[in-house]
């Protein structure tokens, strides 16, 4: 049975909070919609106001859970990949430690997952969240610009076949090792918004528990484009819903985030039908009065 959650259970969603440690500067890969900073004032994924190291890291765990008893999950969410950097081990080994409570989390483009997994499970991970975007190497090529991986750095159709057979191998395993598997897919207008649903089959195949769609945030290559209309969002969701199920209330959190993230103003404005009280929900939700 799996412990609550805020990003994986909707109602713990309101009630339990979490804090995203940022020791994880250093990516693999680049997407063509990221543009990781530091300092900025921006809320969203990739940002922190810094980088701290492990021993940091604990100090301010000790201090969140000091202010505000409700936060039970450390995560690990960049600004960069996880996987990618040395400093998320040593943090999580020291959370199992200090505060061997809480559960742990992380968010990993699963270049390195498979690799990582014996390490992960050890370490006490609990839940692992990948962003893949595309199952077909040839929308994968308009999405990722590089890929680094054993030493070498591949572009174009290459490297995006590298990047989706490591991404599956990641997930199939990592959801038969016993992690609680989701999958963030960003949908973007008109690269993969005709796939989402061939997505959402191919990581139900692979042992993925849950997708969430999140609307492109325009920048990097694809700051030219417009983020997906609430109905597109809305569409895309309504048909992957009989496939796997679906998140609804991801708040596209910065990589220093903490608190309960029901509690924070979200970036999506959409009206979208809340599957949970029949309602609209626009940052508001009935069954939580929030």
């Amino acid at each position: 049975m799996w412990l609550p959650h805020p990003c994986y259970d909707p109602e713990a969603h309101f009630q339990i909070g979490r804090i995203h440690l940022p020791v994880a500067p250093f990516c693999n890969i680049q997407c063509g919609f990221c543009v990781r900073s530091v300092g900025a004032k921006e809320d969203r994924p990739g940002i922190t106001q810094e980088v701290i190291r492990p021993r940091k890291a604990i100090s301010r765990l000790k201090q969140a859970v000091t202010f505000d008893p409700r936060i039970q999950i450390a995560a690990i969410a960049g600004p960069g990949d996880p996987l990618a950097n040395e400093a998320t081990f040593e943090t999580f080994a020291l959370v199992k430690k200090h505060f061997p409570g809480l559960k742990k989390c992380l968010s990993t483009n699963g270049l390195l997952l498979a690799d990582k997994l014996p390490m992960l499970k050890e370490l006490g991970v609990n839940y692992i969240t990948v962003t893949l975007n595309a199952v077909n190497p040839e929308i994968g090529q308009e999405i990722y610009t590089r890929v680094r991986w054993k030493g070498h750095v591949y572009h174009g159709l290459e490297g995006a076949r590298i990047l989706l057979k490591r991404q599956m191998k990641g997930i199939y395993q990592a959801s038969r090792a016993g992690f609680f598997v989701k999958i963030n897919t960003v949908f973007i207008p008109g690269i993969n918004s005709d796939h989402v649903v061939e997505i959402a089959q191919e990581i139900k195949d692979a042992g993925a528990h849950i997708m969430n769609i999140m609307p492109l945030i325009p920048l990097g290559i694809f700051s030219q484009l417009s983020s997906p209309t609430p109905a597109e969002l809305s569409s895309a969701r309504a048909e992957c819903l009989p496939v796997i199920k679906q998140w609804y209330l991801c708040k596209q959190c910065r990589a220093d985030a903490v608190g309960v993230p029901g509690e924070e103003p979200g970036r999506e404005v959409q009206q979208e039908a809340c599957p949970y009280t029949y309602s609209v929900h626009t940052n508001a939700c009935t069954l939580c009065n929030h």
